[in-house]
């Protein structure tokens, strides 16, 4: 298959898969514009090559900066091809020991900045009537798990943003892809994770061995980050690139077992749901 030079936005290049999709695109010989928030990440991403390696400063939640971004990027730089949507943080929690204000910055960063990120893109990309957009979302955005609702409901939003925007650009030549990644070796788990304060011991049984495997596991997952890198590349080249893209043994087990549920629940209750159709022509609302 041959490979077809592009320029790349990823977003959240600093650290996790972000820096890994980063560095095997440019190894791969692609330019990369990679946002960071801090400066000494901005110089490091350079560094790693200074002539197609471009850092950017920005938080992706201020919308306003994120648009200047992007159109200062497709000036200077040149055309984006593909945005990947990687800027993202896990929060940890029960949904009753969640604060409100850490469930409204979840949303606020996993949700709006990468919301805000595709829509910058999307104008110049419709006009050009090609480009490929990338959302990282989880295994978490297509089967839910105790402990992390605020982060698995910023997933199934930004899944459920992403699957109608594809639908809305296929006819521009645009491709949306999902990449819901499972357990990666990356500091997610670590010292990325925001854990939610313990405040109601009902919950201990359930969530108390949550929390510690998790810690237990982190830097001990199975996944591996430069294969991720690897797989999301390699979908760059299909001409009918995958609208969902599972990454990850654990993710494909549970993704599918979380459908299985689903499926489950609309056997065993079809006579119920087809009940609330009107029968007859009589029958008018």
């Amino acid at each position: 298959m041959t490979t077809t030079t592009k320029i790349l936005l990823i977003t959240g290049v600093s650290s996790g898969l972000g820096r890994a999709f980063a560095t095997a695109a440019l190894d791969a010989g692609h330019t990369v514009v990679g946002t960071v928030r801090k400066d000494a990440d901005a110089q490091a991403f350079t560094a790693l090559n200074p002539e197609r390696a471009h850092a950017r400063l920005l938080d992706v939640t201020h919308d306003a900066a994120v648009l200047a971004v992007v159109g200062e990027v497709e000036q200077s730089v040149g055309p984006v091809d593909v945005l990947i949507a990687n800027a993202g943080y896990g929060l940890e929690g029960t949904f009753e020991e969640t604060p409100l204000s850490a469930l409204r910055a979840q949303f606020d960063v996993n949700v709006f900045g990468a919301a805000a990120t595709v829509q910058a893109v999307l104008p110049f990309m419709r006009e050009r009537r090609r480009g490929h957009i990338l959302a990282v979302t989880s295994m978490g955005g297509l089967a839910s798990f105790p402990g992390v609702s605020a982060y698995c409901g910023s997933k199934y939003a930004l899944e459920g943003i992403l699957e109608a925007v594809g639908k809305e650009v296929r006819g521009f030549g645009i491709h949306v892809t999902a990449v819901e990644p499972g357990s990666f070796r990356t500091d997610w788990a670590g010292r990325s994770m925001v854990r939610a304060p313990r405040s109601v011991p009902d919950y201990d049984d359930l969530f108390g061995p949550i929390r510690a495997a998790r810690q237990t596991a982190s830097g001990n997952q199975l996944g591996n980050p430069d294969k991720a890198a690897a797989a999301v590349l390699r979908i760059l080249e299909e001409p009918n690139p995958p609208a969902h893209l599972v990454l990850g043994s654990d993710a494909l087990r549970l993704v599918r077992a979380g459908r299985e549920a689903v499926d489950h629940d609309l056997d065993t209750w079809e006579h119920l749901t087809l009940s609330t159709d009107y029968t007859r022509a009589t029958e008018t609302p």
